[in-house]
């Protein structure tokens, strides 16, 4: 379940590449920060600790030198209280990373990042490739249909599988809608508008 902004990309389904410098439309413009790792628990005695990536470029976001700064679970940014945190070694383990930072240096270090989120700024991400988007920048997008026809809200977004979810409320029904081509078939930042050709029934379960 996605609940803070992250920096993981969704194909539009426009021809035209988005203008990633158009605010996001949840009532606030893109947020500084986005969260890149989430820092789960110690690995060994020398102050590694196991990170699970939240990026869909993690070879460059855990990387020697990279600077990342912590932040807590209730947070959506960056802990002003907790010193940034360089990179100093990473190496894969399992489906995440084994990271080690500049200055902790034993499990008790590591320890007290446990449960943190590690953010990166924005202008320090890739940029997006052609066609793409941040999942943080549907949210709160207004739903409708080919035909003109609102459905609601977007409110919250699943990364499930066979295909991510998109929760659409209307402040009194809801709804789960795929986020695949065939259903979601534009997607326009700009408008904060996403138009679906769902199936038949999809709206009425």
């Amino acid at each position: 379940m996605l609940r803070r902004p992250k920096p993981r990309r969704v194909r539009s389904p426009r021809d035209d590449p988005p203008d990633s410098s158009i605010p996001a439309v949840t009532g606030r413009e893109d947020p500084r920060y986005l969260a890149v790792g989430h820092m789960n628990k110690p690995h060994g005695t020398k102050g590694e600790i196991f990170v699970w990536p939240l990026t869909d470029h993690p070879a460059s976001t855990f990387s020697p030198g990279v600077v990342l700064r912590p932040g807590g679970a209730e947070r959506n940014d960056p802990d002003p209280d907790l010193p940034p945190l360089r990179v100093s070694g990473v190496r894969p383990f399992r489906r995440g990373y084994l990271v080690a930072f500049a200055g902790v240096q034993d499990r008790t270090g590591a320890q007290q990042l446990s449960g943190c989120y590690l953010y990166r700024e924005m202008a320090e991400l890739e940029p997006l490739a052609e066609g793409e988007i941040y999942y943080h920048q549907i949210l709160g997008m207004e739903v409708v249909t080919k035909e003109g026809r609102r459905v609601g809200t977007v409110t919250e977004l699943y990364e499930l599988r066979p295909a991510d979810l998109l929760e659409v409320t209307d402040g009194e029904h809801q709804v789960l809608i795929p986020l695949l081509e065939q259903v979601v078939v534009e997607v326009d930042v700009g408008a904060g508008r996403l138009v679906v050709d769902p199936p038949e029934g999809l709206l009425d379960l």
